[in-house]
């Protein structure tokens, strides 16, 4: 009970004023936790019953669902369609399904021919009532009829069925207009910039809503909380340096518009896949631009800074690396581009080491490992295996190399686990983020009123301490909730993954996730003392447009990856409105 006066006791006592402030505080959190858990809810309420596209006829008679857009055909117990017969391969052919709703065969290498109505193939288009043949085990495509079909839709769970993605968007909104609220009595030198700032942050957000309205689709979760993680971030900005609050929403505008690009490109996979030549391209030419161009900022050569200015390549490139590994690594059992991805991804880990860039370069070793090992068979699977461990032993050697010749490398790991041994030089920045965790309390000392950003440094605690930062004012509980809302989107795309209809959705989504729980992972426990600090932004809450932009970017392969019905634009509608077969 005294906890709680002294929660609403004010420095002047019980003022109106200071009953005022922590009704504010304690409203905050609260809605939070609805925003959350609505979101939690509509994303992981839906069923995960796999679709069906096509059927198999045995000559038994014995029909095989075909459940995804690639079907690995094999003896092994780990492949889409398994034909436990003698003379069937382990990996013995892929049957995929074309934008125009046709089928090709290919051959994989298997010891056994691959045969279409007699004629052996290598790579052919396979129609509706073709007699496909493995080794001698024959089988025909047939379609799926329009009543399997329309059962089908009709028992797919419709997104925002029983939680509203308006009104969690309404209780968003106020959100908003309650912490610009606080914002502006805190914070009053900055008032018109915090006012205009989430006056437009909420005019985007409603715009991008009714737009998805007006295309049929009614899934927004997705964007719901990349939007309350953004709101968090912008108070995070109005707090520490209120000028950057205008850099953070035009980068979000430019992340929303890749967001959207990508979005529509990922409706017609065939042009998605084209654009990998293109996507590698970028990605290989803006880290030649980085090495030339690059300026060394807190011991990383990093950022490249053009006029007025500056941003972090390597946040783009994340978009270009998974749009290349998933649309090459679909293909990956007929072994097609498999040295191309690995030596690509090489260019990339050499770059970022030549950089000094070790946060960076440890997030796309995990971006290889999501896209390397989902949907791969065994040749390709040992290749990368071995490339991935070959790769960590070179990333754990540059390390110790870094730790050994390079100043602030060596400073960051001696510290690490002994910050309060030397508190007041390697463990500074640590042990004044954990003393502000302490100070934030379960509720926060308010909007603006912490102290942070005064003791860790220019730079630091708004970017490589934003959990700091956010626990200090917005209190703990808004702290869990940004992690808890990260890890719902993981849980999701988990779920979402097993019954995803192209692998190329699958190895994206679980790619791009996996970056963005590795970045929080990192800046977390860095700003704690459980792993040494690398300077990594925490997604849509750090300062740092180049960030925003790729965390809109990558978000977009999460929301491709959404199969309940009409959810996601990235699916085109067929003429009866639903999601197109």
């Amino acid at each position: 009970m005294s906890i709680l006066l002294d929660f609403f006791r004010g420095p002047e006592g019980f003022t109106l004023l200071s009953v005022y402030h922590a009704v504010l505080r304690l409203s905050l959190p609260v809605l939070a936790l609805f925003i959350v858990v609505r979101s939690a809810k509509s994303l992981l309420g839906f069923r995960r019953e796999p679709e069906v596209w096509a059927w198999l006829r045995l000559a038994t008679g014995e029909l095989l669902p075909v459940t995804h857009w690639e079907n690995l055909l094999g003896r092994k117990k780990s492949a889409d369609i398994v034909l436990d017969f003698a003379t069937v391969s382990k990996n013995h052919a892929v049957l995929t399904r074309l934008d125009d709703g046709g089928w090709t065969l290919t051959d994989i290498g298997a010891k056994g021919k691959v045969e279409i109505n007699g004629s052996k193939i290598l790579s052919a288009r396979v129609r509706y009532g073709d007699t496909i043949s493995l080794a001698g085990l024959e089988m025909v495509l047939e379609p799926v009829s329009k009543e399997e079909a329309r059962l089908q839709a009709n028992s797919r769970t419709k997104a925002g069925k029983g939680n509203s993605p308006g009104l969690t968007l309404v209780l968003l909104t106020v959100f908003q207009m309650l912490a610009a609220l606080e914002l502006v009595f805190n914070r009053p030198e900055a008032r018109m910039t915090v006012i205009t700032a989430y006056g437009i942050l909420i005019g985007v957000q409603w715009t991008l809503f009714v737009g998805q309205k007006l295309l049929k689709r009614s899934g927004f979760e997705i964007e719901t909380i990349a939007f309350f993680l953004m709101s968090i971030g912008l108070g995070v900005c109005a707090s520490g340096s209120p000028g950057e609050m205008y850099k953070q929403l035009i980068a979000m505008g430019i992340g929303i518009a890749i967001f959207l690009f990508l979005g529509f490109c990922l409706r017609d996979l065939e042009t998605a896949k084209k654009l990998r030549y293109a996507a590698a391209a970028a990605g290989i030419l803006l880290f030649l631009a980085n090495l030339v161009l690059g300026r060394n900022v807190n011991g990383a050569r990093n950022w490249i800074f053009i006029g007025g200015f500056s941003f972090q390549p390597s946040e783009l490139v994340k978009i270009c690396f998974i749009l290349a590994g998933a649309s090459t690594m679909e293909r990956i059992v007929t072994r097609r581009n498999l040295w191309g991805f690995v030596i690509y991804t090489a260019f990339i880990g050499g770059c970022l080491v030549i950089l000094n860039d070790f946060g960076a370069a440890a997030i796309f070793f995990v971006g290889f490992l999501a896209i390397a090992l989902l949907r791969s068979s065994s040749y390709p699977s040992a290749v990368l295996i071995i490339v991935g461990v070959g790769m960590l032993i070179v990333l754990v050697w540059a390390a110790a190399l870094a730790v050994k010749h390079i100043t602030h490398v060596a400073e960051r790991f001696a510290g690490y686990g002994h910050i309060w041994e030397d508190s007041f030089n390697k463990g500074f920045q640590q042990t004044r983020s954990l003393m502000c965790i302490a100070a934030g309390g379960i509720f926060g000392l308010g909007l603006g009123d912490g102290w942070l950003r005064y003791m860790a440094g220019e730079g630091a605690s708004d970017t490589d301490l934003v959990f700091a930062f956010v626990s200090e004012e917005w209190g703990l509980v808004m702290a869990v909730l940004m992690i808890f809302a990260l890890a719902m989107l993981g849980l999701f795309v988990v779920r979402s993954a097993k019954v995803a209809r192209s692998s190329f959705y699958t190895i994206g989504a679980s790619a791009a996730m996996s970056i963005l729980i590795v970045q929080t992972i990192l800046n977390v426990f860095g700003t704690v003392d459980f792993l040494p600090l690398t300077g990594v932004t925490f997604p849509f809450v750090s300062n740092g447009g180049s960030s925003m932009m790729s965390c809109w970017g990558l978000l977009a392969f999460i929301k491709a990856c959404d199969t309940r019905q009409n959810a996601s634009f990235a699916v085109k509608l067929s003429d009866q409105g639903g999601d197109k077969k």
